[in-house]
């Protein structure tokens, strides 16, 4: 079957619901194609809240220097001053769409600080601010009556004369293949977190996104910038709020030490994600942690904070480690997280493929440079998803629809037919899968280096290999999740591929990249974004400038 609309949003998080909103308001025809039902979306798990500088005594520069700062001085500062500038309103719009913010004593929006933050101004749904943008934002969709294609899973973008010109897809409920073309594509399908294990992401994060653009001739831009949030559960790891440390929360070591004290010493639990996780890994490393991990205490907080402002992690710490937050300390470890990079875009989402926008973790803009600040991913789904949003209508409205996407059609479809009719002996999705996981966790973790990056592309280049031969063992049309998790091993893999090779090239420690065999941050030849192209069946690399406004990059202490 054929469809056709002026834009054509692809994944239904905030990112990719606030793009179709504006869209829509700017006079477009859009439609919204998701792999999952819209309020399954990951967004979901955003626990600890949304950054905007609207309290008394903060500035919208003190937001922007905190986030470059946070950053490592790699974000490009031209689009982390508009994510400052424009964060208020579009946090006041998000209440008045009727996102339920805690308020404080006197009945103002309330807030809480967050890593690598001066002032306190992260604005929090209890611990459920994600899930809690993700239902405002899909009755939003409802009032506007924006079609959207739940449950379909995108193949391959329709091309014409190098431009995106829609996308075909899966219909998973039946099985049939469709093409849905549109003027204009806006990409918000999220991170890659499922190409580690273990990771914070959901099973949906499989970089699906990242992989149509990247395999279309669009780069990958910051790929080895992957964040290992600080406080995940061992058992399954599951995400413990930032907002928990916000709230005054301590790490402590086998000795009951709060041994931040020795890394930073003052902003302590509260420094930035990665300068955290790697003063966790290395009291583990050198023999202060427990079983693998460190301690998150929260007892000090008391009863009541815990089960109003934290009750999301206290039945997580309840139902995955068998532990009463309100009474003792609960193991964590660092885990997989978030992308720093994604597909390269400018400030309006617009990447170096015509017609082709992104909008979110699937982007890169690059706001979070070498290490995002806790609380900005969520006020980039709403500011920059609202851009693209707005440029993509506007690309519409002077764009043509596309005669282009027969052959591609009949290609994916025979594609998946044949993949379909293998005999049931070959390799499987899941095995592959946690192999790659395995591989990418313990060579592109916490810390790196040549040595191990070179045996992970080592390694992934065998598993593409291995991926060739690969069966699905339900033959079936209706639901094959078998095959959804087939497709999106190819994707995991090729943008695995491109986050080795960045690791590999960038011979320094910013960020979440840290080096243990180059473990200085080297502005003189570092100070650049890496761009990964698909070229055939390897990648290429290149660098670009990184953009500076107003902050010269200093040594970054916390």
């Amino acid at each position: 079957m054929i469809f056709e609309h002026d834009v054509l949003v692809i994944g239904a998080g905030m990112a990719g619901l606030r793009s179709a909103i504006e869209a829509n308001r700017a006079g477009a025809d859009v439609a919204i194609l998701t792999k999952v039902y819209p309020v399954r979306s990951h967004t979901n798990a955003a626990q600890g809240g949304i950054n905007a500088a609207l309290g008394e005594g903060d500035s919208w520069e003190s937001h922007a220097y905190d986030t470059v700062k946070g950053s490592d001085f790699l974000g490009d500062q031209d689009a982390i001053e508009i994510l400052a500038q424009e964060a208020p309103s579009d946090i006041i719009e998000l209440e008045h769409m009727g996102v339920i913010f805690n308020r404080d004593e006197e009945g103002r929006l309330g807030s809480r600080n967050f890593g690598g933050a001066t002032h306190a101004r992260t604005y929090f749904v209890a611990d459920i601010t994600g899930q809690a943008m993700l239902h405002v934002g899909y009755e939003q969709i409802l009032k506007y009556k924006i079609p959207c294609y739940n449950e379909f899973f995108a193949t391959s973008l329709i091309l014409e004369g190098g431009e995106a010109k829609g996308c075909l897809a899966i219909e998973l409920r039946t099985g049939e293949m469709h093409m849905v073309k549109a003027k204009a594509v806006i990409m918000c399908t999220g991170g890659v977190g499922r190409a580690f294990e273990p990771s914070t992401n959901a099973l949906i994060c499989t970089g699906d996104g990242m992989a149509l653009a990247y395999q279309a001739g669009a780069p990958l831009m910051d790929m080895e910038m992957v964040q290992y949030h600080p406080t995940t559960l061992p058992s399954n790891g599951a995400l413990l709020t930032e907002g928990a440390r916000g709230e005054g929360a301590y790490l402590i070591n086998s000795l009951g030490e709060r041994f931040m004290q020795k890394y930073a010493p003052n902003m302590l639990e509260l420094a930035s994600r990665d300068v955290v996780s790697r003063s966790e890994q290395t009291e583990i490393n050198e023999g202060r942690g427990i079983n693998g991990c460190v301690l998150l205490d929260c007892r000090h907080l008391g009863e009541q904070v815990i089960r109003t402002k934290l009750s999301q992690i206290y039945d997580l710490a309840k139902d995955f480690s068998g532990i009463d937050l309100v009474k003792e300390p609960v193991p964590i470890r660092p885990g997989m997280h978030y992308i720093m990079g994604g597909i390269k875009t400018d400030v309006n989402g617009r990447t170096m493929l015509p017609g082709l926008f992104a909008a979110g973790e699937t982007a890169c803009i690059s706001l979070h440079g070498g290490n995002r600040l806790g609380a900005n991913s969520l006020l980039e789904l709403v500011v920059f998803g609202r851009r693209a949003g707005a440029a993509a209508a506007e690309h519409a409205a002077r764009s043509q629809h596309s005669g282009a996407g027969e052959k591609r059609l009949k290609q994916d479809d025979d594609t998946i037919r044949e993949l379909l009719g293998r005999e049931d002996k070959g390799e499987h999705a899941g095995p592959l899968r946690m192999e790659l996981g395995r591989t990418m966790h313990e060579n592109v973790g916490v810390y790196r280096t040549a040595e191990g990056l070179t045996k992970a592309i080592g390694l992934v280049a065998q598993l593409k290999e291995r991926y060739r031969r690969i069966s699905v063992g339900d033959k079936g049309q209706v639901f094959n999740t078998n095959l959804t998790a087939a497709l999106e091993l190819g994707n995991m893999l090729d943008v695995s591929e491109a986050i080795c090779r960045g690791s590999l090239m960038r011979e320094e420690s910013r960020g979440a990249q840290f080096r243990l065999d180059f473990p200085d941050r080297n502005d003189e030849q570092w100070l650049k974004h890496t761009l990964a192209y698909k070229d055939g069946d390897s990648v290429r690399m290149d660098t670009l400038p990184v953009k500076i406004t107003r902050w010269e990059p200093v040594k970054r202490t916390y």
